[in-house]
């Protein structure tokens, strides 16, 4: 079971892993005089399930942005399965095995499923210029990668829509197509950002199989999420944000009874009576940046 491996593992900020496969020091973004994200260490162990969690606006997606190359941070290192990723691209990152979901997800809605699905194959000789016009150099590859999509295709339940405009998608089914895509790359970790946001409960059941059976099949993820059932039920561990800062991790049993974590969701007069001086009154609001 994965979560053996954390056996020995103490639930403490900042604990090192038997086996990590990212690895994160000293990096930090500000916006002005904001701080979005300030880690001093973190690691991830290879071939789990990890959760991050937080407030809103505690930086976790800042954090997605900055480790997966889409957002440059002001200082720190990071490095994926040995291989330093401090001022890589993003799109170099995806071909050494991490690449990301977003939290609003980002299918090409005027392409068809199918297509989609092609998009995300690495080495493909036909995208380049010269490569286009020399259709024998590329045509067994582009079988391959169809044949590949199809299976994944059928996998998530989406194969019947294959020839279908990704726009007509619903966003349920826009959540899955963008998993089974990050899926063509072929990653070692894969980091989803709130899969679950805008899912009905159906489809919600559906993508939590889906992501049990990536871990089961030797992949590491790592995933934002809010719903707290769904982090307890699916989390080998759990990493907590609050304020750009790593406060807290451990097992799910740990983090629940962290009282920094309730402190953090809660804010510090959880448990007392509420009074005009502590009384919190919640906005109906959509959520803000992780």
């Amino acid at each position: 079971m994965p979560a053996d491996v954390f056996a020995d593992v103490q639930p403490v900020p900042g604990v090192a892993k038997p086996d990590p496969v990212l690895v994160v020091d000293g990096v930090n973004r500000h916006f002005g005089g904001l701080v979005a994200v300030d880690i001093d260490h973190l690691e991830v162990q290879r071939g789990t399930i990890t959760g991050l969690i937080g407030p809103n606006g505690a930086g976790k997606t800042t954090l997605f942005n900055l480790l997966t190359g889409f957002d440059t941070p002001n200082g720190g290192t990071w490095s994926f399965s040995g291989n330093d990723l401090v001022g890589l691209p993003a799109y170099r990152v995806a071909r050494l095995g991490m690449v990301r979901t977003f939290q609003l997800t980002k299918a090409l809605m005027k392409l068809t499923v199918m297509d989609n699905m092609k998009l995300g194959a690495t080495g493909q000789s036909g995208e380049k210029v010269f490569g286009a016009l020399l259709p024998w150099r590329w045509r067994e590859k582009e079988k391959e990668i169809e044949a590949r999509a199809e299976v994944l295709l059928e996998r998530f339940t989406l194969a019947h829509m294959r020839d279908e405009l990704a726009g007509t998608l619903s966003g349920g089914q826009r959540k899955l197509l963008e998993l089974a895509r990050a899926l063509m790359v072929e990653p070692t970790l894969i980091m989803l950002d709130e899969p679950m946001a805008g899912v009905n409960p159906a489809l919600t059941e559906s993508l939590l199989v889906h992501i049990k059976a990536l871990r089961d099949e030797g992949m590491s993820v790592v995933f934002i999420e809010h719903d707290m059932d769904v982090i307890m039920d699916i989390s080998d561990w759990i990493l907590v944000m609050a304020e750009g800062k790593l406060i807290a991790e451990g097992g799910p049993a740990d983090v629940a009874a962290n009282p920094a974590v309730i402190d953090a969701y809660l804010g510090e007069h959880h448990g007392e009576a509420a009074t005009p001086e502590n009384e919190v009154v919640e906005s109906e609001g959509e959520d803000g940046d992780g």
